[in-house]
């Protein structure tokens, strides 16, 4: 039977990176110099949390240089950096030509079930995450405003369209991470349906114990 991955994202503290580990996360994530963000920390609070985890930690930068990306991985030596938001795909080539550690990248979905995607230019994003290097891609949900701007990259809370992120994962070899509205309640149903590399959830601990358990969603 089939076991998924959970990451932790957006721990704050150390007791919390603890939690996390005990809670059943495979990965933590911690957010460096993430203006819009409330659990963002700087560098050295970054270090400490780093310093301070059981399991594997992914760096997450939103805005920032290749230069400032690399300085940050090499004061935390993380398991992985993860870029948010917007970075074009010869940064991401040069990220990838000049990290030590993995790197991953962020596709977002529109929030909201049934919302009317380009499947095709979807799947074809994700050919060109993959072709510039990323080791794992993370599907996550943007708000948009009401003229159609994109009001927040991820961290919305809300789940994006299921079935297309099942299109969307079985279109690629590269693993994916399924973000956005997870939670204890629907983290099987989203499992089931997705059947991603596993989920990212903000806080809630528990998610990962339901991923560690060994299940079939298909039972």
């Amino acid at each position: 039977e089939k076991t998924y991955k959970c990451r932790i994202g957006g721990t704050t503290s150390g007791q919390d990176a603890e939690m996390a580990a005990d809670g059943g996360a495979d990965y933590l994530g911690v957010l460096v110099d993430v203006a819009d963000s409330e659990r963002s920390r700087t560098l050295d609070q970054a270090v400490a949390i780093a310093e301070a985890s059981q399991i594997p930690v992914a760096v997450l930068v939103s805005g920032m240089s290749v230069e400032n990306i690399i300085h940050v991985a090499e004061a935390i030596e993380p398991f992985a950096v993860h870029l948010l938001g917007q970075m074009s795909f010869q940064e991401i080539r040069e990220l990838k030509a000049r990290l030590s550690c993995q790197l991953w990248t962020t596709l977002y979905l529109p929030a909201g079930e049934q919302v009317e995607v380009d499947l095709d230019q979807l799947k074809e994003l994700m050919r060109s995450h993959e072709q510039a290097g990323a080791d794992l891609i993370i599907l996550d949900t943007m708000s948009l405003a009401a003229d159609g701007s994109v009001s927040r990259y991820g961290g919305t809370g809300k789940v994006g369209d299921w079935d297309v992120a099942r299109e969307l994962v079985a279109s690629t070899q590269t693993s994916v991470f399924l973000a956005g509205g997870i939670n204890p309640d629907n983290v099987r149903e989203a499992i089931r349906k997705v059947d991603p590399y596993g989920v990212d959830r903000s806080e809630e601990r528990r998610v990962g114990k339901e991923c560690r358990s060994r299940w079939s969603p298909y039972h």
